[in-house]
């Protein structure tokens, strides 16, 4: 069973972001494994949770349906324009640059999410995660210092040494990114910034212009999946129990959607041009997904969890 704080949360962030009210199996299909299986301790343990958002303020609306086939049946949403505050009108970097913020100073904060949620601002992150937190990188000092001043760097990474003259630094998913141009291989290269062996040392001038045109937000996808994709994505089909596919499918959408089967579950598309991201995001379902094909990228799964046992 999750923590309460964790389904608190969890609970507030799902009933924002429906579009439509959702009845309390519908609640407990999405937060799967955070309430009791048993109705009566399911009810018992959603009825605590809703009094407890209620006394902080949150406005949870109900309706009891009629007709034929629901009648009887409570759902439930937020009433998003009286829990968020009104007439802020900030533009998205303004709203960005507070999720930073706020992310930097109150890092795993239950309360930050939930005041970014009063402004209308969204997960903090832009992954699935319900918090996020800004790390610091021994290397970020050096490497601002180098994209500032127009200079090329010396490092270690992969046990390989690299020359990079750095266009910019990025953050995206928890993790900061160096983008430049890598001298060895001739051409623009993207480097983890925590994957850094040791320390970064300014190397004189940069040498290779940086395009007018670059943009460091384009050059490391939102999707940790696609990191690392060039020309086309390889992609995954990846089968989903009935318990997860409505959350499956909120995330990826139903363009991603190959096949549904009789019991629920459902058949989907997913990139995994970053097998590693790929491997964690399939993880995640724990025994709720299975990796159907290609034939390389379920055996590379099948082999990482057979050397992980």
């Amino acid at each position: 069973m999750a923590d309460r704080v964790e389904r608190l949360t969890n609970l507030l962030a799902l009933l924002l972001e429906t579009r439509q009210p959702l009845s309390l199996t519908q609640i407990a299909d999405e937060l799967v494994g955070q309430y009791p299986d048993k109705a009566g301790a399911r009810r018992g343990a959603f009825e605590r949770d809703k009094a407890a958002l209620r006394d902080i303020g949150v406005p949870i609306e109900q309706e009891i349906l009629s007709g034929t086939d629901q009648a009887g049946q409570t759902r439930y949403w937020i009433d998003r324009d009286r829990y968020e505050l009104q007439g802020l009108e900030l533009d998205p970097d303004e709203t960005r640059a507070l999720q930073v913020a706020m992310a930097a100073t109150r890092p795993g904060s239950s309360s930050g999410q939930e005041a970014m949620w009063k402004i209308g601002g969204g997960v903090l992150d832009s992954g699935a995660a319900v918090a996020a937190v800004v790390p610091d990188a021994a290397a970020l000092p050096a490497l601002r210092e180098a994209v500032s001043g127009g200079a090329s760097v010396r490092f270690r990474y992969r046990d390989v040494d690299r020359r990079v003259d750095p266009w910019g630094v990025l953050l995206r998913s928890g993790f900061w990114y160096l983008v430049g141009h890598d001298h060895e291989r001739d051409a623009r290269r993207t480097y983890r910034i925590d994957r850094i062996d040791g320390d970064v040392t300014l190397d004189g001038p940069a040498t290779v212009v940086r395009p007018d045109d670059f943009d460091p937000r384009d050059a490391v996808p939102d999707d940790p999946k696609l990191i690392g994709a060039s020309g086309d994505v390889t992609e995954a089909t990846v089968r989903i129990d009935a318990g997860r596919a409505a959350t499956v499918i909120r995330e990826l959408g139903d363009d991603r959607v190959l096949d549904r089967t009789e019991d629920g579950a459902v058949v989907v598309r997913v990139p995994c041009a970053n097998l590693p991201a790929f491997r964690s995001w399939v993880l995640g379902f724990v025994d709720h997904a299975e990796v159907l094909g290609p034939d390389d990228v379920r055996a590379d799964v099948i082999g990482w969890l057979e050397a992980m046992a």
